[in-house]
């Protein structure tokens, strides 16, 4: 019986990828030092213990259970995920920060549940469209079913509200309904609800009309909703071809919101230029390119979905947060993956790669 290897490609671009963003953020926190009430120590641990070396732990751990164990325990881990994230709403439990109720304090660790969420439903649905795949081409057994457990999880998110997140989710659900065979008329329906969707919140949740107002006009409001993207070009055209220099960043003192969050590919860009930003967007595109060729090669319905769906996840993630700095999307404030600040966020995005890598050992052929 031969020896099954986890493909290093992919393994070796995530550790690019994590020690590149490392080294960025480190740089990027220093702009916490000019800002009060900012703990410099508490953000580097976090990062570093909960993130980095959890995660990497986590990582470790997923890439060595096989990843048809997870569809025995698909159900129980989606609903243990929603419980979860309903628990933010808990007095004492959850608390709010920035109009926003999405975390939760447990012995003084912060925790995001949406994240840990976003994992548990793509285990679900791929569970879920692998069963039930040959009825696809049924309305009533198929799409409808499929929005329902969406919507589940959309009620939960936009409750909190975390609108960036269910996007995000109900995207790499899509991009999964449709790998799995379902018909482009019923992929047509859904956009079209989820366009209305998208039109009903940008009237009932200002913060959302002001984001497409400050995409299509980012000078409308420089001292407002478009300061952070003013700032973030500032930076970006101020590093020119090869940049300041790593930890010579201006912008992210004072300047630019969230230097270690959202807007950390524009301190990368201050600090390595076109050159360092063009090389980063290229590796994100090898990792897309290298793990939805794992998908293609999959063993089963199962194990594909499972990596579409959590390729999908990240990969859109990347390229929005990178698209939105550069202001040619609207502003999400979405972290940008394996870089920005989010212990937890960092911890699942590793663990969920470690389920890439294992379906990656029972490829149909060596790639």
């Amino acid at each position: 019986m031969r020896t099954r290897h986890i493909d290093r490609t992919l393994l070796t671009i995530v550790a690019t990828l994590v020690g590149t963003g490392f080294f960025i953020f480190l740089s990027a926190s220093l702009g916490l030092l000019a800002r009060d009430g900012a703990s410099l120590s508490s953000v580097a641990l976090s990062q570093l213990f909960f993130g980095l070396i959890g995660g990497s732990i986590g990582l470790f751990l997923t890439s060595q259970i096989y990843y048809r164990n997870w569809r025995k325990y698909a159900f129980y881990i989606f609903l243990f995920c929603c419980l979860l994230t309903l628990a933010v709403f808990i007095p004492g439990l959850g608390y709010e920060h920035g109009g926003a109720r999405r975390w939760l304090d447990i012995f003084g660790f912060s925790l995001q549940p949406a994240e840990l969420l976003k994992i548990a439903f793509i285990i679900y649905i791929a569970t879920w469209l692998s069963g039930i795949h040959k009825h696809l081409q049924n309305f009533k057994q198929g799409a409808l079913p499929f929005m329902g457990i969406v919507g589940l999880v959309g009620g939960i998110l936009l409750l909190q509200p975390d609108t960036d997140t269910f996007l995000l989710m109900a995207t790499a659900g899509l991009a999964m309904f449709i790998a799995a065979g379902g018909r482009w008329r019923d992929v047509g329906v859904m956009v079209g609800l989820a366009i209305i969707l998208l039109l009903v919140l940008a009237f009932t949740r200002p913060y959302i009309m002001d984001r497409f107002t400050t995409f299509l006009d980012p000078e409308a409001d420089p001292q407002g909703s478009g300061y952070q993207i003013q700032q973030s070009l500032i930076a970006v055209s101020t590093g020119g071809v090869s940049g300041r220099g790593f930890g010579q960043s201006v912008q992210k003192f004072e300047y630019l919101p969230e230097p270690i969050g959202d807007s950390i590919f524009a301190v990368f860009s201050e600090e390595f230029g076109f050159i360092g930003g063009t090389l980063l967007i290229v590796l994100f595109a090898f990792f897309t390119f290298r793990g939805f060729k794992i998908a293609t090669h999959a063993k089963d319905m199962f194990g594909m979905l499972l990596v579409v769906g959590i390729m999908t996840l990240i990969v859109i993630q990347a390229f929005l947060n990178i698209a939105a700095m550069l202001s040619v999307a609207p502003l999400m404030g979405l972290p940008l993956p394996f870089i920005s600040h989010g212990g937890t966020a960092l911890l699942v995005t590793l663990t969920a790669v470690g389920i890439v890598l294992n379906v990656s050992k029972y490829q149909k052929n060596v790639i």
